[in-house]
Order: structure tokens, then C-alpha cells, then sequence
């Protein structure tokens, strides 16, 4: 028998990106698979849409917007499956997309998450995200982000992470590192949980053919003050959480750096706050986060040395700032 999954969809007020999302899911070539939807408190339809056009879909109604990494847990809660697929509600996945995901996984136990090719919905000749990379200064991005998808190879890549966007995460996996971190809301949710899975030992793939279809940053606008907020509080939170001792102490210089020259372009050129106030905001909390800290890097199981080569190196301002240039507005 086939590996059982649960594939989540999270929702808020989403219910125009609803009909093609869920029509594609359903018409998946992968055999054992449910679809959970948590919906976020909605008030445009969403849920009686879901109940009348999609029955089958495990409706979970939320009474308020918990965010996308709390949204994602209680679905992973109520869920049994052998591996849990998280699924954007603006996404349209290829036919093809759970199979690829599943097959890969299947080939090798120690794979805890398979990253699916993300591409922009408006222009699908270019990459959105071929999964997460992480350098040594702390900062992440979507690996390939405005490459050309021609550029690509078919053979599963290791990556560092993946997507949440379009992820598949192996259930033993998340019984051994958590589920999403609820206190992130949303934005860098997935890095977070990628950190702590390759602190444990775990491997992620990048699958060339899952393939699917994204309108970037459709409910959270990119270069909103909320997203930027957002961002600059949850990378506070997850260097702290993740970065290793020895390796923090080292590249703290640089993580401060280039922390201060991103806030500093936010304020002195976008006349931008908000990335300040996020990083002000990540400070009542660190107390829950050092304990959090704690827990994850006393059950690390890979070594320094690995999760140094795991992480790109340095680089300059520059190719830092043109790693976010086919989204728009400036890295956060």
C-alpha cells in the first residue's frame, strides 16, 4: 500500500484562489491522499464555498486568523498520515506533483523534506523557489529565485529546506523536531523548522518535476510593513533559536553587519520602519525563545563542521541584495 498523505491547505479570506487550488489537488496521479483545509477565521465565503463545491475536503474552522505556522500545526494535528504536504491556497500544483514529492521521499528514509519547484504563477518560465538556502550571516532566500526553469536539473538536489509553500514533510520527522513554531505567525516558519531538522540530522530534496504554480506574496503583499515586520522578528527569533554556539560566536560580526545595513536601508532609503519594529518586537519573547534554544541544540545531532558546509558562505552586500531582486522591493 501507498504512503498515506495529508495535504494542508491554509486559508484566510482566500476564497477567489479556492476553486483552482483544491481542482488541482484533487486531480493528483498519487493515490492515498487527503486534503485538510484550516481556515482562518474567513468572513468572505471561504468555509461555505469549501462545504458546498468541495465536500470531501476536512474543513477545520478556526474562529480567528492563528497565521500560517499555527494554521498548518492544527491541520498536522488532526492529521495521521505518514507525510504531510503543506500547500499555499494561491498555488495550482502539476498532476504529477504529489508522486514526485512521495517517490523521493520513499527512496531514502532519512529524507524528512522534499522541496517542490515553485514558479511564478504570471510568469511560469521563472523560478520562485527551488527550496531554502541559508547563509552564514543568518539570512535566508528562495534557492534559484528568478532563474529561468529551463535551467534545471531532473535528478532530486539536496538542498538546505524547503518551501512551506509546497513542502513535504515526513511525519516521524515532526514527532522528533515539532511542528511549526506557532509563536512565528507566518514568514520564515519553514526556515525555522528546516534549521531544526538539519540540526537533528535530518536531509531535505529538492524534486525538479513537483512542479507548481504560486502567486507570490498574494495575502501578504511583498514590501508590506506587515510582512517586513514579520520577517525581522522571526529571523531574530530563529537565529537565536538554531545557530549553533561555537558557529554563532564566530559569525556574529557579520550577522550584526549585515542586520544593521538592512534596517538601516529600510529606514534612510524606503523611509521603512517597519523591519525595526520587528526586530524591537522580537525582544519580550526571548526568554521562551532561549528555552526553546535550549531544547533544540541539546538534541543536535550533526556536527559543527556539517552544519558549517550546509550553510553558503559569505558574500558581498551586493549579491546579497541581488538574490531578492526579482520580487521587488529590498531583502528585509
Amino acid at each position: 500500500m501507498s504512503a498515506s498523505v495529508s495535504i494542508i491547505v491554509v486559508n484566510w479570506n482566500g476564497r477567489h484562489h479556492l476553486q483552482l487550488c483544491l481542482t488541482a489537488l484533487f486531480a493528483q496521479t498519487y493515490p492515498n491522499f487527503e486534503v485538510i483545509l484550516v481556515d482562518n477565521g474567513s468572513t468572505d465565503g471561504s468555509q461555505a464555498f469549501v462545504r458546498e463545491q468541495f465536500p470531501t475536503v476536512r474543513l477545520i474552522a478556526l474562529p480567528e486568523n492563528v497565521g500560517f505556522a499555527r494554521g498548518n500545526n492544527e491541520g498536522i494535528r488532526a492529521s495521521t498520515a505518514d507525510y504531510i504536504a503543506t500547500v499555499n491556497n494561491d498555488t495550482r500544483v502539476d498532476p504529477n506533483w504529489l508522486t514526485a514529492l512521495v517517490e523521493t521521499a520513499e527512496s531514502n528514509p532519512n529524507v524528512g523534506m522534499c522541496a517542490a519547484k515553485l514558479l511564478f504563477w504570471d510568469r511560469p518560465d521563472v523560478i520562485n523557489s527551488a527550496g531554502i538556502c541559508l547563509d552564514r550571516a543568518g539570512i535566508a532566500w528562495d534557492r534559484l529565485g528568478g532563474q529561468p526553469n529551463s535551467a534545471q536539473p531532473a535528478s532530486p538536489t539536496p538542498v538546505f529546506g524547503a518551501s512551506g509553500g509546497a513542502a513535504l514533510y515526513r511525519r516521524s520527522m515532526l514527532n522528533q523536531i515539532g511542528l511549526f513554531d506557532d509563536d512565528f505567525f507566518a514568514y520564515l516558519e519553514d526556515v525555522d523548522l528546516a534549521w531544526r531538522a538539519r540540526l537533528a540530522g535530518w536531509d531535505c530534496l529538492y524534486v525538479d518535476t513537483a512542479v507548481i504554480l504560486h502567486h507570490h506574496s498574494a495575502t501578504a503583499i511583498e514590501g508590506s510593513p506587515f510582512k517586513n515586520k514579520l520577517l525581522g522578528r522571526n529571523k531574530v527569533w530563529a537565529i537565536l533559536k538554531n545557530y549553533p554556539w561555537p558557529l554563532l560566536l564566530r559569525y556574529l560580526p557579520a550577522i550584526l553587519a549585515y542586520d544593521l545595513g538592512s534596517v538601516l536601508v529600510a529606514l534612510l532609503v524606503r523611509r521603512d520602519a517597519s523591519p525595526l519594529y520587528g526586530r524591537l518586537q522580537a525582544i519580550p519573547k526571548l526568554p521562551t525563545i532561549w528555552q526553546k534554544r535550549r531544547k533544540i541544540q541539546q538534541s543536535r545531532t550533526i556536527s559543527l563542521q556539517k552544519m558549517r558546509a550546509l550553510m553558503e558562505p559569505l558574500t558581498t552586500p551586493r549579491q546579497v541584495w541581488q538574490r531578492y531582486q526579482h520580487l521587488g522591493p529590498s531583502p528585509k
